[in-house]
C-alpha cells in the first residue's frame, strides 16, 4: 500500500471514529476493552494521536521519558475538541515529513513511514471499536485490513528481534489466506528469549514469524476475508466464518504466539 494511501486512511476512519462516538453514550463499554467507556475510547485515540504527531514534529529524537502529557478534559464536549485537534495536528505533521524522513519509532523501521502505516491501522480498529460500542458495524477496507493481517503479524506480534535478543525459530508451517483479496501470508510459530537491558524484564515465550512461501505444503491453513482475520487477530471478533484446517499442533501453536491483548 503506498503511503498517501494510509495517510488518506488516518483522515477516513479517524473521521469515521468521531462521527460514529460523536452522538455516542460516553459511559457506553467498549466490547473489546471492557475496562473502557466511549468516553475512555475517544480520549485513548487522541492521546495516540497527540504522541506520534509529537514524535514526527520532533524527529528523529526519541520522545523525552518526562514528555507531559494532554490534560482530560471533563466534559465529553472537549474530549471531543482535543480528538478533532490532536488528530488533525497529526495529519499534517505526517504529510509535511513525509514517509522518508528519519524518525524513532518502538519498531525496528526508523521512519515517519512507520508511523503512517501504524497510525492508519489504529485508526482503523478504534473505529471498529467505536462502532461496536455504538452498535453500527459497518464494513472495514479490504485492502487496508489486507495490510493490517500482515502488520500485525510482522510487527506487532512477531518481526525481528533486538539485538538483546533472539528467536528460535520454528519448524511448522502455517498459511493465512486472506480468500477475497487471493492473497496468502505464511507464518512460522517460533520462540523469542531475552533480557530487556533498559527495563531489566526477561521475556521468553511464543513469537510469530512471517516467512517467504517457502514452496511446500503448510502444516495448517487458517482462511478468511481480509476484513474478518484482521479483527480476529485484534481480538476484534470470534472465529466465527474463519476456516481452520490441517494439524491441531501448529494451528494451536499459532494461536499462542496472538495469544496476546492489544488495546
Amino acid at each position: 500500500m503506498e503511503y498517501p494511501t494510509f495517510l488518506d486512511h488516518i483522515r477516513r476512519e479517524s473521521a469515521r471514529f468521531r462521527a460514529v462516538l460523536a452522538p455516542c453514550d460516553p459511559a457506553a463499554r467498549v466490547p473489546a476493552c471492557p475496562d473502557w467507556d466511549a468516553a475512555d475510547l475517544l480520549w485513548h485515540l487522541t492521546e495516540v494521536q497527540w504522541f506520534w504527531a509529537h514524535v514526527v514534529r520532533t524527529r528523529p529524537a526519541p520522545p523525552d521519558e518526562e514528555l507531559p502529557r494532554p490534560a482530560r478534559s471533563a466534559s465529553y464536549d472537549g474530549l471531543l475538541a482535543a480528538f478533532d485537534e490532536h488528530s488533525a495536528a497529526l495529519v499534517h505533521e505526517l504529510e509535511a515529513a513525509g514517509p522518508h524522513a528519519a524518525a524513532w519509532h518502538w519498531s525496528p523501521v526508523q521512519t515517519v513511514g512507520t508511523s503512517f502505516r501504524r497510525q492508519a491501522h489504529e485508526a482503523l480498529i478504534h473505529r471498529l471499536d467505536a462502532e461496536q460500542t455504538a452498535g453500527t458495524v459497518t464494513p472495514l477496507d479490504a485492502a487496508l485490513a489486507g495490510d493490517g493481517v500482515l502488520e500485525v503479524l510482522d510487527v506487532m506480534y512477531g518481526g525481528d528481534a533486538p539485538a538483546w535478543g533472539r528467536v528460535e525459530v520454528g519448524t511448522s508451517l502455517l498459511r493465512l489466506d486472506l480468500v477475497d483479496l487471493g492473497t496468502a501470508i505464511w507464518v512460522r510459530p517460533s520462540m523469542f528469549f531475552g533480557t530487556d537491558p533498559g527495563s531489566g524484564k526477561v521475556y521468553d515465550g511464543p513469537h510469530v514469524q512471517v516467512v517467504d512461501d517457502p514452496g511446500s505444503p503448510a502444516h495448517a491453513v487458517i482462511a478468511g476475508s481480509a476484513a474478518d482475520l484482521d479483527a480476529w487477530l485484534w481480538r476484534r471478533r470470534d472465529e466465527e466464518g474463519i476456516a481452520v484446517s490441517g494439524d491441531p499442533a501448529t494451528y494451536d501453536a499459532f494461536r499462542a504466539c496472538v495469544d496476546q491483548p492489544l488495546d
